[in-house]
């Protein structure tokens, strides 16, 4: 995909691929270059670069695309070069290092049409780095917020379509930290914690698959604290909208139990607490390639 560019004499190239040949076999140490500085023809060094790329030898084509950039700055193949550098690094899992390429194309190409592409890699990059539930969340907020920008900036565009799919990817990621604190919290007897993370999951995730589950346990809580109404008033919530969940019969047989009875009776119980997305993990290195012109 990435070495269809118009290529240079068949003299020329095998001149170039030979020294390129014997430049390299000086080894592969982490420490030194994998090609020398002197000047190559501009078109086999990304050529070269693109190929490295579809072997999917990410070291070693960050190698030739730099090698693009220091030779010819500023010049339409290194515009090119600096996208597929960032997307190269992103492969590698050189996360911070593709943010930082990103970057870069922005602040020197920002109304070229491949900039929504460096904005769209740098909201993956943080995509990918969202941890379990039970640890801290901050890659899982950046990773929010530049989902959105990419929305806000080219709303358009396929970056935006799989940005807003891993927006309500995020939302669940999000939705489901703050019921696991929750549930601490009430395991913990600090009922009045509890609420406000189940209130959270309500406020500000409720189109995701744990809102459910947070209406019953606020229901819980509630009744936990003595406060009746607030519980009568979430659970009627929670049989509005999800008379067949489960989480609705639980909720109902809680209420029963302290002697109230919801108005709307459970139906056959069973998950209807949104479309469950795949998962994180699913989707790493699921990125959108860059484009080549």
């Amino acid at each position: 995909m990435f070495s269809q560019i118009r290529r240079t004499s068949k003299v020329l190239a095998l001149v170039g691929v030979c020294a390129l040949a014997l430049t390299a076999c000086a080894g592969r140490n982490k420490d030194k270059p994998i090609i020398q500085t002197q000047q190559r023809p501009v078109d086999l060094l990304y050529n070269t670069g693109a190929a490295k790329l579809d072997q999917r030898q990410w070291v070693d084509a960050v190698q030739y695309f730099h090698e693009v950039e220091r030779q010819y700055p500023y010049s339409e193949w290194s515009r090119r070069a600096i996208l597929l550098t960032a997307y190269a690094h992103y492969q590698g899992n050189a996360y911070d290092d593709a943010r930082e390429d990103a970057d870069r194309f922005i602040s020197l190409y920002p109304g070229n049409a491949s900039a929504a592409y460096a904005y769209y890699l740098k909201a993956i990059c943080y995509f990918e780095q969202i941890i379990d539930v039970g640890r801290d969340q901050a890659a899982t907020e950046q990773a929010l917020a530049a989902l959105r920008e990419v929305v806000r900036r080219y709303p358009t565009t396929e970056y935006a379509t799989d940005a807003k799919l891993k927006i309500d990817m995020v939302n669940d990621q999000l939705a489901g930290k703050e019921m696991a604190v929750g549930r601490y919290y009430l395991r913990d007897g600090q009922p009045l914690a509890a609420i406000g993370r189940f209130r959270t999951v309500i406020d500000k995730y409720q189109t995701t698959s744990d809102t459910p589950e947070a209406l019953f346990r606020l229901v819980e809580s509630y009744l936990t604290v003595g406060l009746t109404e607030e519980a009568k008033r979430n659970a009627a919530v929670l049989g509005f909208n999800y008379p067949g969940d489960r989480w609705y019969t639980d909720a109902y047989n809680l209420m029963q139990g302290r002697g109230l009875k919801p108005q709307i009776v459970p139906v056959k119980a069973k998950h209807t607490g949104g479309i469950r997305l795949p998962s994180l993990p699913s989707l790493r290195g699921k990125a959108i390639k860059p484009p080549t012109t």
